[in-house]
């Protein structure tokens, strides 16, 4: 939802995240060199398109700066398509970003997998380089505590 003034709900939460970070600049190089999680939980191909464009944004923006810290994708409820090898329509684009960037990371939810199991009756497959995680919200979770920075695609 766009709001009278152009900002969206999700920016403006972005915005502020980034914005209240704080900290001295120390902290905040200490923070970065920890990774970037980014949460997809829609099956919306912009939105696809969204956390592969981050990924390799970020890993060019750290880059420059002489750091790598790892990034994970995590997919989630009906953002799981992006990983799934029979659906997605991203399987090149995903596989030439984890060629360029060795400290990406992609995980699925596990819990998604089987809920999308059972409803379509089909053994859901990985494309090359996923890895299943238990819960994919529990992940970012985990990350988050880890001091991972977090972005909603």
């Amino acid at each position: 939802m766009i709001s009278a003034n152009g900002w969206s709900r999700r920016g403006l939460f972005a915005g502020t995240a980034i914005l209240t970070a704080g900290g001295s600049a120390a902290a905040k190089d200490d923070r970065l060199a920890e990774g970037v999680v980014i949460l997809i939980d829609s099956n919306e191909p912009y939105v696809m398109g969204h956390a592969i464009s981050y990924s390799a944004n970020l890993a060019k923006h750290f880059a420059e700066k002489g750091a790598r810290p790892s990034i994970e994708v995590v997919a989630n409820g009906k953002g799981i398509d992006i990983f799934r090898a029979d659906k997605t329509p991203l399987a090149e684009p995903l596989a030439m970003l984890r060629q360029s960037v060795p400290n990406l990371t992609y995980s699925m939810c596990a819990s998604s997998r089987t809920i999308a199991e059972a409803k379509e009756q089909v053994s859901i497959p990985l494309i090359s380089g996923a890895n299943l995680v238990p819960f994919g919200i529990g992940r970012v979770v985990d990350l988050q505590l880890k001091g991972f920075a977090y972005i909603h695609a």
